[in-house]
């Protein structure tokens, strides 16, 4: 235990509230943001769909589309570096013996097979995050500095990577205990309650979450009464969703990004925005921004979002049962790897799990895009802010490519193009009197 002690004295240390997080967070002062139309793109006898889509993208110019474009096309290197490194990551713990010495050091602590796994989770969580730490650091805090998109200084971002580690150590620690019992107890037929035990701790993680994960990172508070309050509620009771409040977190203490979200199951879900939106975007997008979001909730896309997720994960864990067993048997003596039903063997899931969920990012974006575009055309319908949708997708671009190719966007976007959201949004506009002059 005193090799691990300095760990979870680090663990501890990083986990410290930031002092800059401690006071409640400031309500932003009053949008002053005007909605601004480009000249093709206003309504008249002569609209065009394709002229106007064109006007909203040519007011990103051409050194902020150069600089958004080497921003998410870099994303796509850093999946690839991601994945590698975790394969990295994998086998150290099983090359170098790590993960047998971790399984022994608890089997001498107690013989009860769970709570074996306990302490394994214990000490593998904050290893594997400390040896994750350095792609972590370039990924979310240098190279968010370098597109000057992050606002955090490095105590703060290490502030709350230490919040993550904790929830990471009380979360993955249950799950691991409990996704070992499962192994144990279902014998070859693992990976089917495997699956129906993953889906069930996501429901749990999206249930609690409002509750006890995102307030450790922001605040949130309810919107005070105002026009943007009001008019985010009409829309909420016109649709049916049974809202009487409107949340808003202090995203400005880590990012320059806007957004908004739903999050929650039942009573637990909730739809917020972020004061970025509040105070970056007009009314008229705040309003177009709330109708997609609401429409997440309308369109029961998270529930959808757990059926599918348990189906590619279920595919998954058949694949990793099919392909453990075949590398313990080449490999598992040199590792100290027994069977599955070896603690010792979990860098083994999680590395055989990170190639199955690689291969299908594809699908995986695919089917976030479909909800995600369902989510965009209920919001522009309900709110009838075709231009404020258009130009918060404009806003978007600052980190996310306007324009790919058609495979680029199968295979990168889990959400649509901001191109595809601009011609959505004026195609909605040209049959809903964009093509009668305004009065």
């Amino acid at each position: 235990m005193r090799r691990i002690l300095p760990l979870l004295l680090l663990a501890v240390a990083l986990a410290l509230p930031v002092a800059a997080h401690e006071e409640a967070a400031k309500m932003p002062p009053p949008n002053e943001v005007p909605l601004v139309v480009p000249p093709g793109a206003q309504a008249g006898a002569d609209f065009d769909i394709e002229r106007a889509t064109q006007a909203y993208i040519e007011t990103l110019s051409a050194e902020k589309r150069a600089r958004s474009d080497a921003y998410f096309e870099g994303g796509y290197w850093l999946q690839l570096w991601a994945f590698l490194y975790g394969l990295v990551t994998a086998w150290i713990f099983l090359g170098l013996r790590v993960s047998a010495w971790m399984r022994d050091l608890a089997a001498k602590r107690t013989s009860n097979a769970t709570l074996q796994t306990v302490i394994y989770a214990l000490i593998a969580t904050p290893i594997s995050t400390l040896l994750a730490l350095p792609l972590a650091w370039y990924a979310g805090f240098f190279r968010e500095h370098q597109y000057e998109m992050a606002t955090q200084t490095l105590v703060e971002w290490l502030g709350d990577q230490g919040k993550g580690l904790m929830v990471g150590m009380i979360l993955g620690t249950l799950f691991i205990a409990v996704i070992y019992a499962v192994i144990r107890k279902t014998g070859r037929n693992w990976w089917v309650f495997g699956t129906l035990t993953s889906v069930a701790f996501i429901v749990f993680a999206v249930l609690i979450g409002p509750l006890y994960i995102d307030p450790l990172f922001n605040d949130y508070q309810s919107l005070p009464p105002g026009p943007t309050r009001d008019r985010i509620l009409s829309i909420a009771h016109a649709t049916g969703v049974p809202a009487d409040d409107v949340v808003w977190f202090d995203a400005s203490r880590q990012t320059k990004r806007i957004s908004a979200n739903v999050s929650g199951i039942g009573g637990t879900m909730r739809v917020a925005l972020n004061d970025n939106l509040l105070v970056r975007s007009p009314p008229e997008s705040i309003e177009a921004v709330m109708g997609h979001e609401l429409g997440h909730y309308t369109l029961n896309h998270v529930y959808e979002g757990i059926i599918y997720f348990g189906l590619i994960f279920l595919v998954g864990f058949w694949f990793v049962a099919w392909s453990f067993d075949r590398t313990v048997a080449r490999w598992g003596s040199g590792w100290g790897v027994r069977d599955v039903t070896d603690v010792a063997g979990w860098p083994l899931i999680g590395a055989l799990f990170s190639v199955y969920m690689f291969a299908a990012t594809p699908v995986l974006n695919s089917v976030i895009r479909g909800n995600e575009a369902e989510a965009d055309r209920y919001g522009i319908a309900t709110s009838g802010q075709p231009d404020g949708f258009a130009f918060v997708a404009m806003q978007l671009s600052e980190y996310r490519k306007i324009s790919p190719g058609y495979w680029e966007e199968i295979l990168f976007y889990d959400h649509p193009s901001g191109y595809a959201r601009v011609r959505a949004a004026m195609e909605w506009k040209a049959e809903h009197g964009g093509r009668v002059p305004p009065p």
